[in-house]
């Protein structure tokens, strides 16, 4: 297992993506819950990219989750199953019509606060929970009329609470080799001091967000 694990790592790395879910699907009736999460974030990235179809994408959205949630069930205590079953969860939320999506909400911020609990340095947990918030921030008025109606009180959030998330964030990556981290997370940045009015500190993350290398599918779309 230690030894597909090593392999598997060095293909994510190098952003092998389709090697890598090759390597892991032969692995999917493991009972190895570090080999379960790193198949859920294989299929999920293979469903990622523009080569793959529509019904590819949502056929590997659906096996991502299963796989995650078979990791959680291996290991309860493992962040980064909780992590990827939160992130798959809304995937499939996508293909599932906005009241599920916004039926899942909860759960997924649910493990997202888990993981970090588990791994309070996981750099990307952080990030997520920021995304969690500034989506529900710029909620349109149907949609939280509709979780008006399946919560009591519905999942809310605020720009406020998205900026303090993402500066946690980038605080946390003073640990690591790079402080920027990730280029979503610069964007989002941009986007809420915009929101706040903010055009200085709008203008400073947008900057660093063009000027972020892209090594991945999401890089080259912000």
């Amino acid at each position: 297992v230690e030894e597909v694990i090593e392999q598997a790592d060095y293909l994510y790395g190098s952003g092998e993506t389709e090697k890598l879910h090759r390597l892991l699907v032969q692995h999917k009736n493991s009972d190895d819950a570090e080999l379960l999460w790193r198949l859920a974030r294989a299929s999920r990235d293979l469903a990622q990219l523009s080569s793959t179809s529509a019904e590819e994408k949502r056929q590997l959205a659906y096996e991502a989750l299963e796989y995650a949630k078979k990791a959680l069930e291996k290991n309860e205590a493992n962040f980064a199953a909780h992590k990827w079953y939160a992130i798959c969860l809304s995937d499939v939320g996508d293909f599932e019509g906005i009241k599920t999506k916004i039926g899942n909400a909860f759960v997924i911020k649910e493990h997202f606060q888990r993981a970090i609990e588990l791994n309070p340095k996981d750099a990307t947990t952080i990030h997520l929970i920021g995304i969690w918030c500034y989506s529900f921030a710029e909620m349109p008025w149907y949609q939280r009329k509709i979780a008006a109606t399946l919560f009591a009180t519905p999942p809310t959030s605020t720009f406020q609470e998205y900026a303090a998330h993402s500066h946690l964030k980038l605080f946390s990556c003073l640990y690591t080799a790079d402080p920027n981290f990730y280029s979503k997370n610069l964007l989002f940045l941009g986007k809420t001091y915009l929101k706040l009015n903010n055009k200085k500190m709008a203008l400073l993350w947008l900057s660093k967000a063009k000027e972020y290398p892209a090594h991945t599918e999401e890089d080259k779309q912000v």
